[in-house]
C-alpha cells in the first residue's frame, strides 16, 4: 500500500519510555503503535498468553508480522503458552512470506515445577525452531532485557536474525546483574554482617557487572548486535533494514519435512 507516514519520523517519546528502574513495567504496545505506519496495529490472540504480543502492521506500506514481549504482564517472561503462541505466529508469517519484526524485553523463561511438568523446554524449542527455520526477512530490536535462554529463542543473531539492533538501555547477558553477583560473590556477601556495607558492596559489583557484561556495546563487540540505535530513530532503522532485505534469498536443505520439536 502507499504510505503517507514519513519513514524518517522521529518519536522523542521513545527516548523516555523505558523506566529508570529495570524492574518497573511499561506498555510495549505503545512502542509498537509509535513506530508502525499511522499507528495501526492489528493484534491477534490478544487475550491468550498476554506476556507476548503478536500481530500485523505495516512499515512503509509493507505488511509485517510483529512479535514482542509485554513487560506489563508477568514481566514479559516466556512460558509454555507464550512460546507456542509466538512459534505458531512466526511459522504463519514464514508460510505466507511476511517479514518479521521482533521487539525483545525478556528476563528469561518462567521458572517453576508447573512449567517443567508442562514441558517448557519443548515449547521453548518450538519457538527457537520456528525462528531458525524461517527464511523471511527478520529484524530484531532489543529494548531492555535479553537474558539467558530467552535471548537465544527471540531471533538473536546466532539464530539467523538478519539485522539485530539494540537501544542503549539494552542488557544482554546470561542473567541479571543482581542474580549473577549473588552467585559469583555469594561467599563474600555471606561474610559481611553489616547491612549497609553489604548493600554498598552489592551495588558496586552490580555496577561493575553491568559495565563489563550487561550492555549492548559488549554484545556489539562480539558481533551479536549490528548497531546500537537511538530509540526515537527506531522506525527509520527498521524500515531501512527491511528495504535492504527485500531481495533476501535463503534456501534451507532439501528434505521431505523438518523435525519440529513436538
Amino acid at each position: 500500500m502507499e504510505c503517507s507516514d514519513p519513514i524518517d519520523r522521529l518519536e522523542d517519546s521513545l527516548n523516555e519510555i523505558i523506566p529508570d528502574n529495570p524492574n518497573h513495567p511499561y506498555d510495549m504496545k505503545k512502542v509498537i503503535h509509535t513506530i508502525v505506519d499511522d499507528e495501526e496495529f492489528v493484534e491477534v490472540h490478544r487475550n491468550y498468553a498476554r506476556n507476548i504480543i503478536v500481530g500485523f502492521a505495516r512499515f512503509n506500506g509493507v505488511s509485517t508480522g510483529i512479535v514482542a514481549n509485554q513487560p506489563n504482564f508477568l514481566a514479559g517472561v516466556l512460558d509454555c503458552d507464550s512460546s507456542r503462541k509466538a512459534a505458531r505466529f512466526v511459522r504463519f508469517c514464514d508460510a505466507f512470506n511476511i517479514p518479521i519484526l521482533t521487539l525483545v524485553d525478556v528476563p528469561g523463561f518462567l521458572p517453576g515445577s508447573g512449567q517443567e511438568y508442562a514441558g517448557i523446554i519443548t515449547h521453548g524449542a518450538k519457538l527457537m525452531f520456528a525462528y531458525g527455520e524461517a527464511t523471511v526477512p527478520k529484524v530484531t530490536v532489543t529494548l531492555r532485557k535479553s537474558y539467558g535462554g530467552a535471548h537465544d529463542v527471540m531471533s538473536c543473531k546466532q539464530l539467523r536474525g538478519d539485522f539485530n539492533y539494540a537501544w542503549p538501555t539494552a542488557e544482554i547477558a546470561v542473567m541479571g546483574a543482581a542474580g549473577a553477583i549473588e552467585v559469583l560473590e555469594g561467599r563474600t556477601l555471606a561474610s559481611i554482617n553489616d547491612p549497609e556495607e553489604k548493600a554498598k558492596f552489592l551495588a558496586e559489583k552490580v555496577a561493575e557487572y553491568n559495565d563489563k557484561f550487561a550492555n549492548p556495546y559488549q554484545a556489539a563487540a562480539y558481533g551479536y548486535i549490528d548497531d546500537v540505535i537511538e530509540p526515537r530513530n527506531t522506525r527509520f532503522r527498521v524500515i531501512r533494514a527491511f528495504q535492504a532485505l527485500q531481495t533476501k534469498k535463503v534456501v534451507n536443505p532439501l528434505k521431505k519435512h523438518s523435525n519440529i520439536p513436538l
